[in-house]
């Protein structure tokens, strides 16, 4: 069973060695990780990455910073409300419950990091990646590499590399990367398992990062469910249930919003589906309220509110009931998997219509082919650069590198790493001028 007041710990990764725990200070450690997340060039550069619908447009719709700023507000609300709970459960405690008043500000910034590692172009950037290596001009590569590293590239996924993004000393870089607290890092781990055991491409952390996992978790009190000699499995940290559902919630009801705005889906479709969360009785009242108004986007805004608060309660109730069940390692699914029957099939609802209009609609399936083409080809570039430094043309595209992307590392998969690091971190905008220079679509204004 893991233990609470050992999962909030303010130790920070790679300055272990300053650790005073004894420190009064006005702001905790897990508020300057939200502090130092908000100002941070990685975090900036969501502003100009895709959430799902393509950036810019003349309507302003989602991209993955608003995104991450919602999630961390939906994630604080309900990991307060299971804080309040759990104070009054664990009341007498020996090990007191002042633990408890951190869930808040851990799960902020845990929600505010989750995409860091995800590269432009939405999702579809992740599978481009991995589909250069397991479909691509990177198969060729497949010899040279172990069967982890190989299995780190072909499931190439942006949690991974957010953990990597969060913790690795890139060249001329301190120690510890972002020097993150211990239970923000573990918190942002939705698949704390390595590649090899991954299923439908989903893991925790890269072959490299493996070490620096364990002694996170190990220091945190998560259970280590793999034997000694097998592939690196452990149990969540509880807060990523509430990290997991915060950012379900969010693209979820926000993507419909969005296309609503877009016109991909119609006011009464919207209406319909948000109104599926509730009883009768609520709903009446609920269109008493939206009777008031005639701005159909203010209509819609206003039922998006009642969803996310009712899913916010349902999570929280279903956190708090399984507590014992999430300690143990032992709760199978989702949060938003397990509440209500009502508030579940809403959110069915919802998926299916996203599926059906959304996520097929030929805005989201142009980005999609225009970012799978615009990765794959810079990908194939700089692979064979780095492979390839005395070549000319590689001299000169090295050039072009961010310095703290080791592009002479001692191994291949290092190597790798680099083209991965700086081709993750790109904006969309950045990854498509790019492309058009290296097309020779475009020239340098003087």
């Amino acid at each position: 069973m893991m233990q609470w007041h050992q999962l909030v710990n303010d130790k920070r990764f790679g300055l272990e060695d300053y650790h005073d725990p004894k420190k009064n200070l006005t702001r905790t450690d897990f508020r300057r990780d939200y502090d130092r997340l908000v100002f941070s060039s990685p975090f900036r550069r969501l502003q100009n990455k895709t959430q799902v619908f393509p950036l810019p447009g003349s309507i302003f719709v989602h991209n993955r910073l608003t995104h991450s700023m919602e999630v961390s507000c939906v994630g604080k609300s309900m990991a307060d409300r299971i804080a309040a709970e759990l104070r009054r459960r664990h009341a007498g405690s020996p090990h007191g419950t002042e633990h408890f008043d951190h869930l808040g500000d851990i799960t902020a910034a845990a929600c505010l990091a989750h995409d860091l590692g995800n590269p432009p172009f939405g999702h579809s950037g992740e599978k481009a990646i991995s589909t250069f290596f397991s479909e691509g001009a990177g198969k060729h590569l497949r010899p040279f590499l172990t069967e982890e590293q190989w299995s780190d590239l072909i499931r190439f996924e942006g949690n991974a590399n957010a953990f990597r993004v969060l913790t690795h000393q890139f060249k001329g870089r301190r120690k510890g990367g972002f020097a993150m607290t211990y239970s923000t890092l573990a918190s942002i781990v939705k698949y704390p398992y390595e590649s090899v055991l991954a299923t439908k491409s989903k893991f925790g952390f890269f072959n490299t990062e493996r070490d620096d996992f364990a002694k996170v978790a190990d220091e945190l009190g998560l259970l280590r469910l793999s034997a000694p000699g097998e592939p690196l499995r452990y149990a969540r940290h509880p807060l990523v249930y509430i990290v997991e559902a915060a950012d379900d919630i969010c693209y979820e009801v926000m993507d419909i919003e969005d296309a609503h705005k877009l016109k991909i889906l119609s006011t009464r479709e919207v209406i319909d589906a948000f109104m599926s969360f509730f009883p009768e009785d609520r709903r009446e009242k609920m269109q008493f309220t939206m009777d008031a108004v005639d701005d159909p986007n203010e209509k819609i805004a206003y039922l998006r509110s009642c969803v996310v608060g009712t899913l916010v309660d349902r999570c929280a109730e279903t956190f708090i009931a399984n507590e014992d069940n999430i300690l143990a390692g032992t709760f199978e699914g989702s949060l938003l998997g397990n509440i209500p029957q009502l508030e579940r099939d809403g959110y069915a609802r919802c998926n299916a219509i996203s599926w059906d209009k959304i996520y097929r609609s030929a805005e989201v399936v142009d980005i999609e082919l225009a970012g799978n083409r615009i990765i794959t080809f810079l990908m194939e570039k700089l692979i064979e650069a780095v492979t390839n430094p005395e070549l000319n043309y590689s001299r000169l595209l090295l050039a072009k590198f961010p310095q703290q992307y080791d592009v002479a590392a001692p191994s291949l998969f290092e190597k790798i790493q680099a083209v991965l690091d700086h081709v993750s971190a790109m904006t969309d905008v950045y990854a498509l001028d790019l492309y058009r220079k290296l097309n020779g679509h475009s020239l340098p204004a003087v």
